[in-house]
């Protein structure tokens, strides 16, 4: 009996040693058994953090952020249109009607040149009170010399002498206005001075160009009856051309006079041409909310056409800014993202965010500040990385 007890003591003191060695912890297997050791490729040190193997790092390019001066374009949708500073519309200076015409669409014109003729009763009237003047002024020119040699011969008084030498300036005054009244009827002067040495009165008078140019437009033909309110001939100089934008109303803020601009014209093989901005319009159109912008473009060999389709890219004023380049840049759930070199071949993941880009360089609004240095070649290969290790 004692045997047996002393047997069970024995056996439970064996049970609880073998228990207690089995539940040691001896440090060297806590070693190879505990977390595994980084690997010499890459570190994860939390989901946007991660550190390369040097050998992993060598094709990674790092650049300090600095401000860089930066211009955007912007494209906007024109035409040419014809200059209007040498742009003239020509009508007739009288109601009558039109007996002859001599300009033809596209022709070239001198100043002077004669377009059309006109006939009106107006011109003939007009006329007859210039000669009559004229003809009233002569005689009374020669009743005032004569009153003076009267007087000095003592025959007639001072008081006749400045009875008719008042007269003469009446006369004059009378004449002055008949000829101005011919000038605004298209009479010139030499036409005046034609008329004074025929004594006939002109059947007609000429409509001219008052500046040389190419005829683009004509309104009239012969036989037909006109007003001065009527627009007969459009003869414009085409040597230089304007190129008109509508800029929508929301960007015409950054649009300024002498920006520079360039011109494409697709009906010339997209040929580009170089100006300024000249006028940037005042108002908004209420009806397409754009702002009118205009520039002048030089057209020697008038191939450039009033009415012809072209684009415009003006280029805005330079300013400074944080930019960064689209090899920088890595997106995840319609996020960009950069890589900050935190040294020792470390690389974080920050948020930013971005204007839109401005030739392959997108500038930074928020998230990245000056001197911090980003990878700007390589990014896409530590986000691929940093996944890999993230889903060990």
């Amino acid at each position: 009996m004692k045997f047996q007890v002393r047997f069970n003591v024995c056996l439970w003191i064996i049970v609880f040693l073998t228990a207690a060695c089995s539940n040691g912890e001896d440090p060297s297997n806590n070693d190879s058994n505990g977390s595994a050791e980084p690997s010499d490729a890459t570190e994860l040190k939390s989901p946007d953090t991660i550190t390369l193997s040097p050998e992993m790092a060598k094709g990674i390019k790092v650049e300090e952020l600095k401000l860089t001066s930066l211009a955007d374009k912007i494209y906007v949708p024109s035409q040419i249109k014809v200059d209007e500073q040498k742009l003239i519309r020509v009508g007739a200076n009288v109601t009558g009607r039109i007996v002859e015409v001599n300009a033809k669409l596209g022709d070239n014109v001198n100043a002077g040149t004669t377009l059309a003729s006109i006939s009106s009763p107006e011109l003939t009237t007009a006329q007859l009170a210039y000669l009559r003047a004229h003809s009233l002024t002569l005689l009374n020119e020669r009743a005032a010399k004569r009153a003076k040699l009267l007087l000095d011969a003592d025959v007639i008084g001072a008081a006749e002498l400045q009875r008719r030498e008042a007269e003469l300036q009446v006369s004059r005054a009378e004449l002055s206005a008949a000829k101005d009244q011919l000038r605004l009827l298209g009479v010139y002067e030499s036409a005046v001075n034609d008329l004074v040495k025929r004594g006939q009165i002109l059947p007609s008078v000429a409509i001219t160009a008052s500046k040389s140019g190419t005829v683009i437009e004509r309104n009239v033909v012969a036989g037909q009856v006109v007003q001065p309110s009527d627009q007969l001939f459009k003869v414009a100089d085409l040597s230089t051309v304007w190129a008109v934008g509508d800029v929508p109303e929301h960007i015409a803020a950054n649009v300024e006079v002498d920006q520079h601009v360039e011109i494409q014209v697709p009906a010339l093989g997209n040929i580009t041409l170089d100006g300024l901005i000249v006028y940037v319009a005042d108002t908004v159109n209420p009806l397409t909310r754009t702002v009118m912008v205009r520039t002048v473009v030089e057209n020697p060999n008038r191939r450039l056409k009033p009415s012809m389709l072209t684009s415009m890219r003006i280029t805005e004023t330079p300013h400074e800014q944080i930019v960064i380049p689209e090899s920088a840049i890595v997106r995840e759930a319609n996020k960009d993202y950069v890589y900050l070199d935190e040294g020792n071949y470390t690389y974080r993941r920050v948020p930013v965010e971005l204007a839109p880009e401005i030739g392959n360089l997108r500038p930074v609004v928020s998230g990245l500040s000056l001197g911090q240095r980003i990878v700007i070649d390589g990014a896409f290969d530590i986000d691929n990385e940093r996944r890999l290790v993230e889903l060990e």
